[in-house]
């Protein structure tokens, strides 16, 4: 995610503050120092992501990535899925599903939705951190794409 063009921006959807930390912390462990945006509810996700007026137009040009916890207060991780991946501005923007539910037809569904990744939080505190640790790894070789 060391992009010369312009810095990814990490969107984080996660209701629970603790959990937040806990990925910001060890995503910064990785050596990612990409601008974090968190967020703790849908509605103000999607005002960022989409723009006052529902489009997407507002983030033309940014290369953006969603980290997407499923069980927020206000909407479903799914709808917020569905709205990035049907918006012609959005479609291309990877989603990491961070969640607790390993179900796997939950998994099956935020797959046929859309979502690029999957990852079930641990419920460790080790095994969390870990699995962030590794996410971050991961985010600093992957190659994301302006949106359009």
């Amino acid at each position: 995610m060391n992009q010369t063009v312009s810095p990814v921006t990490i969107v984080m959807i996660e209701d629970d503050e603790g959990h937040a930390r806990l990925i910001e912390k060890n995503i910064r462990r990785a050596a990612i120092n990409n601008d974090i945006l968190a967020f703790v509810d849908g509605a103000s996700a999607l005002k960022f992501l989409l723009g006052e007026d529902g489009s997407g137009k507002v983030n033309i040009g940014r290369q953006l990535l969603v980290l997407l916890d499923l069980n927020l207060p206000d909407m479903s991780g799914m709808d917020i899925l569905g709205r990035i991946k049907t918006n012609e501005h959005l479609k291309c923007v990877p989603v990491v599903v961070l969640t607790t539910t390993d179900d796997a037809v939950e998994i099956r569904r935020c797959y046929d939705h859309g979502a690029n990744f999957y990852v079930t939080k641990p419920v460790s505190y080790e095994g969390f951190a870990n699995a962030i640790r590794q996410l971050g790894l991961f985010f600093s070789v992957v190659q994301i794409p302006e949106t359009t």
